[in-house]
């Protein structure tokens, strides 16, 4: 190949202006033994803005090479694919208002910011297998979701450089927007391993690749694939620079990738803790009002305090209405509105790299929204909806776990009462306190714990008390919890008025307290649900953990203070959390006087003990017992089960019912610890 020349497998668009340099590279060709030689393009510096001339202002990336990679045998990740959204946008004069960028295939260099050299090697061997090679390691492909063909290392490079040059030219200011159509996919691609359709993390490496030579260097990457992008998520779990959200099917796991990895406790770790945020939803079906809710109420509000400097759509359009592999009811429109929201942000630097989709009409018919709105046109009106029930559950705990790390999202905020009722309301939850209190009073004689700080008393005073005996009784049970579940039945589904005959509280520490004042221990019980109008004020860094702060004192001035030989924990959902902190900040005085420690967490995360406190993680392993649902991700997860005692399951699957449902085996668990405890002292 002459010095001067471009390969044939490189499309170069038109209106181009800039330098080439030239590096060597096996890459597939006619003869496998032969070196090609690639042009890398590198950019000539851009006019500023105001010199930019205003039309042809998006840009895109597109070839018809990247359709070389097929499977003989047909597969949902076909060809066509891209040529269908290519000639839905030509046929609508969108191309003819964007401006063709070069498309080439990555290099090396870029894709290892990213993957291992293992992996490049690995994709760059499939080039050289036989059609006998690629029938005898079909099944090893199929367990990884992939299939090969000579011709995929050279379509996953392209595809990535395509992304590479799409992003570039957004970050460079040659073009405000950019729409890379290209395939193979690459959110599934791990740093260490390719899987589901995907070779190479095309959004991942294009990231890197802008944060490396341009200025930019916070990047927020909106996947909206059906699936979650677990290669992405990996690739920078720990890296606050990139801000990464997720919508998809997730079902407790069990839709692909599969494991908890997409879960909602999810987060990051490290630097990165609090820069993943994933909106599980827990079954198929979702639909436009279903996703912007969850923009409105979640993503939006994170994105606008992170301020990314640009932002990457992995935009895949498996969750589009007719789509039977995602079977979810995103139309057209639901995609127009979302980019239209993902548009204010960043200046409008804004890339648009296509994932999945699988159905040919529904994928070109959502691209050529999202096309439209980065032209500039606005997003259709759309008729009156409301989110479903499901999906509300879901961006409610979404937001509870996110308000950790984001001061924008507070999850207990409610609509602003009236100001012409405000100072005569109550709200249900004081009234359902106050009847507890009364409850507990009248049944069983407990009376209330007195607060001495105000910004405690502010939030749980009436929620604190204890039976007369707390003082004298050996044996003290300590259990901390939310209230009850309120059952309510609408009378008028328009105005939300309550049928007051049909509505009740469900208790489900009737049966505690009971087996508790049976068996002769004393019990302080703690409601750390917080008042609705007392917010704590928020850190970006730390969260304050008033439920905690109540438990510490609770231990310091009473618990610490009682003639009780043998005390119990019994945390029930959120509030084990709580319960964690306090284990963690009274860890020695916990750990002499402490027999066990029973967590009934329902579907919320497990608390664990840290790593760098080992005697409270063994003490800790040898005295817990943990009660979940059969659905669990925990009994999925063996680093989960290793951090606890003891782990059971029962078939009950509301998260209200389970302490009741569970409390023959926790009885058995704290008489065997008690029993153990007191031949322990009898013997020193």
């Amino acid at each position: 190949m002459g010095s001067s020349s471009i390969p044939m497998d490189v499309d170069v668009g038109p209106s181009h202006s800039g330098t080439a340099s030239r590096q060597e590279q096996r890459l597939p060709s006619g003869d496998a033994s032969e070196p090609v030689v690639l042009v890398q393009v590198e950019r000539a510096t851009s006019l500023p803005p105001s010199l930019q001339p205003q039309e042809n202002q998006v840009g895109y990336v597109y070839s018809s090479k990247m359709m070389m990679h097929v499977c003989v045998n047909g597969h949902p990740e076909q060809p066509e694919r891209i040529s269908r959204i290519f000639d839905l946008l030509r046929d609508n004069g969108c191309l003819a208002k964007m401006r063709r960028l070069p498309i080439r295939p990555a290099l090396r260099d870029e894709v290892l910011l990213v993957h291992s050299e293992a992996l490049w090697e690995k994709v760059l061997a499939i080039h050289s297998m036989t059609e006998q090679d690629i029938a005898d390691s079909e099944s090893y492909y199929s367990e990884l979701s992939l299939y090969v063909h000579p011709s995929t290392p050279f379509c996953a490079q392209l595809s990535c450089g395509g992304v590479i040059e799409a992003a570039l030219a957004v970050a460079r200011r040659e073009v405000k927007k950019s729409f890379a159509i290209v395939r193979p996919p690459g959110h599934h691609a791990e740093p260490d391993e390719h899987m589901g359709f995907c070779f190479f993390n095309n959004v991942s490496v294009a990231t890197k690749v802008v944060q490396l030579r341009t200025p930019i260097k916070k990047v927020m990457i909106l996947d909206w694939d059906v699936h979650h992008g677990n290669g992405t998520q990996k690739a920078f779990y720990d890296d606050p620079s990139v801000l990464y959200v997720s919508l998809h099917r997730y079902e407790g796991g069990n839709f692909y990738p599969n494991g908890p990895f997409g879960s909602l406790i999810s987060c990051g770790e490290g630097a990165g803790l609090g820069y993943s945020v994933n909106i599980p939803w827990p079954e198929k079906g979702m639909g436009d009002a279903d996703y912007l809710l969850a923009f409105q109420k979640v993503i939006m509000p994170i994105a606008i305090e992170f301020a990314p400097e640009l932002v990457i759509i992995s935009a895949g359009f498996d969750a589009a209405d007719g789509d039977d592999l995602g079977e979810c009811h995103v139309t057209p429109a639901g995609y127009a509105h979302m980019t239209h929201m993902l548009s204010s942000l960043a200046n409008g630097k804004l890339v648009v790299a296509l994932e999945g989709g699988y159905s040919l009409d529904a994928i070109s018919k959502s691209a050529l929204a999202v096309a439209k709105v980065i032209l500039g046109e606005i997003p259709p009106q759309m008729e009156p909806m409301v989110a479903s029930e499901v999906a509300t559950e879901t961006i409610w705990q979404v937001a509870l776990e996110q308000s950790k790390y984001w001061k924008n999202i507070d999850p207990k905020a409610c609509e602003p009462i009236d100001a012409e009722v405000e100072e005569s309301a109550f709200s249900i939850p004081e009234i359902l306190k106050a009847h507890r209190q009364q409850y507990l009073f009248k049944t069983h004689g407990m009376v209330e714990v007195p607060l001495i700080s105000q910004g405690l008393i502010e939030r749980f005073s009436t929620q604190v008390t204890c039976t007369s005996d707390i003082m004298v009784n050996g044996t003290l049970v300590f259990f901390v919890h939310e209230f009850g579940n309120l059952r309510a039945e609408l009378d008028s589904v328009t105005h939300c008025d309550l049928n007051l005959e049909n509505s009740y509280l469900i208790d489900y520490s009737k049966a505690m307290i009971k087996w508790v004042k049976e068996s002769g221990y004393a019990l302080l019980d703690v409601n750390v649900y917080p008042k609705p109008f007392a917010k704590p004020a928020k850190s970006r860094h730390q969260n304050n953990d008033f439920a905690g702060d109540v438990l510490i004192y609770l231990w310091d001035n009473y618990v610490e203070v009682t003639d009780a030989r043998h005390v119990i924990f019994i945390g029930h959902g959120p509030a084990c959390d709580s319960l964690m902190k306090l284990m963690r900040e009274r860890s020695a005085n916990i750990m002499r006087s402490v027999s066990a420690v029973v967590q009934v967490v329902g579907y919320h995360h497990v608390p664990i003990t840290p790593k760098e406190m080992p005697s409270l993680r063994s003490w800790y392993f040898e005295n817990s017992l943990v009660v979940v649902p059969t659905g669990h991700q925990a009994l999925r997860d063996t680093k989960i089960m290793r951090k606890h005692g003891k782990i059971i399951w029962t078939d009950e699957s509301k998260a209200i019912k389970l302490i009741t449902h569970a409390l023959p085996l926790i009885r058995d668990f704290v008489q065997s610890k008690l029993g153990a405890k007191s031949k322990l002292n009898g013997a020193a």
